[in-house]
């Protein structure tokens, strides 16, 4: 009795109990949601809302000392940073790949091939894949090629809906199987794995969706009859050879190399590859406005570009430290640990949760680090390997936020179609842009064979053996 009584002054008490500990999460998804569907999806305008919940998470608390610790505690964890150091790299990354035409480059290929409306969707599904690949990221993927793929395919008769799906297809692809992915990173460091290891084991789950994406978008991805092939710009193979880039960053990481070191030298290899081949210029890589107090860089656009989510992540965090502190999530672990008597229904309880934990925070990053000791003090009980666990976790993150019209990727790319009217074309709805994300609904399904069925299961469980690596060998 004692222990139950000092264990629950341990806890962080509200208000209203349960309610009142979930009451700050339910404000924040109603906020986002509200700022999402007004057609607003920039992380920056999540910040007032987050701060507003931590405001009301403070209100709510017992102990409103206790509150702040564990929202500082949250905010401070060590992946939490290791995933700033991922978005900062990869974000300044992304615009260099952007800068050096490597779109334009893999646009030009598709040019040369003379393909009509079907073959560009299937064309606009693949250059996503790569981008996305290379840059890990589909925000980036979706901001890049949409301005030019979608007027491009439109115009060449691609029919609208399953085009701008086919975009955010590659998109989801790619970030959920690129090994600079914050999906990957967060996966595989939440489960003390490697993410080389994860990535070459997550093969065997993503390539089939990917395989069966291309065939689908190539006989559902009909041709507009009577659409008028006006020649978009055709691009040039100039930057194609900045996929040298990503090769290199995936080659380090194969060799287990650290996530800084992987990104780091991919960064400054393709720096020297942009200025030898002429592709960049000193100016763009530092240039000074004296007359102004200003530099300007693609590295500081960049790192510009990963502060919206790098300070919505840190807020969340917070959110996530209060809710961690409250006991919710160790009773969650217990019960869970109590009835998860086998790896069937331990994957289970690994997907439910984190499945709940996307939808409550919309956040595919912060749902993987709120589900994460969940998934591994569960996944270890019931003995499922690390990769599995991983790739789980990657999974479902890919599924959610690029399916449900509230969550920003599907968002993002809804209003990339609202330059069609410019080409006299038409928009895409959200719901339109989910429903034809071929990948996404792919991956929902392999979630369900794999932990049905036990595709991919491992057929020696860990008997007490610790497999994992650290990410920092």
């Amino acid at each position: 009795m004692l222990n139950a009584v000092s264990e629950d002054k341990k806890r962080l008490l509200f208000l209203g109990g349960i309610a009142g500990a979930l009451l700050p999460f339910l404000l924040f998804i109603v906020g986002v949601a509200w700022i999402a569907l007004s057609g607003a999806p920039d992380e920056r305008g999540f910040w007032p809302i987050l701060i507003l919940a931590l405001a009301t998470g403070l209100f709510l608390a017992r102990d409103k000392k206790q509150y702040c610790e564990a929202v500082i505690d949250g905010m401070s964890e060590r992946l939490v940073m290791i995933m700033i150091v991922a978005w900062t790299l990869a974000s300044i990354i992304g615009i260099l790949m952007s800068i050096t035409g490597l779109v334009e480059g893999l646009s030009w290929l598709a040019s040369q091939a003379n393909l009509g409306g079907r073959g560009m969707i299937v064309a606009s599904f693949l250059i996503c894949c790569a981008v996305a690949i290379s840059t890990g990221s589909s925000f980036a993927t979706i901001l890049i090629c949409g301005p030019i793929l979608y007027p491009s395919a439109g115009m060449l008769g691609a029919d609208l809906p399953t085009l701008a799906g086919a975009i955010l297809a590659g998109a989801t692809f790619g970030d959920c199987i690129a090994p600079i992915s914050d999906t990957t990173i967060a996966a595989a460091t939440s489960q003390n794995t490697d993410i080389a290891g994860t990535v070459l084991s997550r093969l065997k789950y993503v390539i089939p969706v990917g395989v069966v994406a291309l065939v689908a978008y190539y006989f559902f991805g009909s041709s507009v009859a009577g659409a008028v092939a006006i020649i978009a710009p055709q691009g040039s193979p100039r930057g194609l050879p900045m996929l040298l880039v990503p090769i290199l960053i995936i080659y380090l990481f194969l060799r287990r190399k650290h996530l800084m070191h992987g990104l780091l030298a991919g960064l400054c290899f393709g720096v020297i590859l942009g200025l030898v081949l002429g592709l960049l210029s000193p100016g763009q890589l530092l240039s000074l406005d004296l007359n102004n107090f200003t530099a300007k860089s693609f590295v500081i656009d960049g790192v510009n570009r990963a502060v919206g989510i790098s300070f919505f992540t840190i807020l969340l965090m917070g959110l996530v430290g209060a809710l961690k502190a409250s006991g919710l999530l160790d009773r969650l672990v217990g019960f869970a640990s109590q009835h998860s008597t086998t790896e069937a229904s331990g994957e289970w309880w690994i997907v439910g949760t984190v499945s709940a934990a996307v939808l409550l925070t919309t956040h595919s990053v912060v749902a993987i680090l709120m589900s994460g000791d969940f998934a591994n003090s569960t996944g270890e009980d019931a003995q499922i390997h690390p990769y599995r666990r991983a790739n789980l976790l990657s999974m479902v993150v890919c599924i959610f936020p690029f399916l449900l019209p509230y969550f920003i990727p599907v968002i993002l790319m809804s209003n990339t179609t609202v330059l069609g009217p410019e080409y006299n074309l038409a928009s895409v709805s959200p719901i339109a842009v989910g429903l034809h994300n071929f990948v996404a609904w792919g991956l929902l399904a392999m979630v369900l064979i794999a932990v049905v069925f036990g595709y991919g299961r491992a057929s020696k469980k860990l008997q007490g053996r610790n497999d994992n690596r650290e990410l920092t060998n």
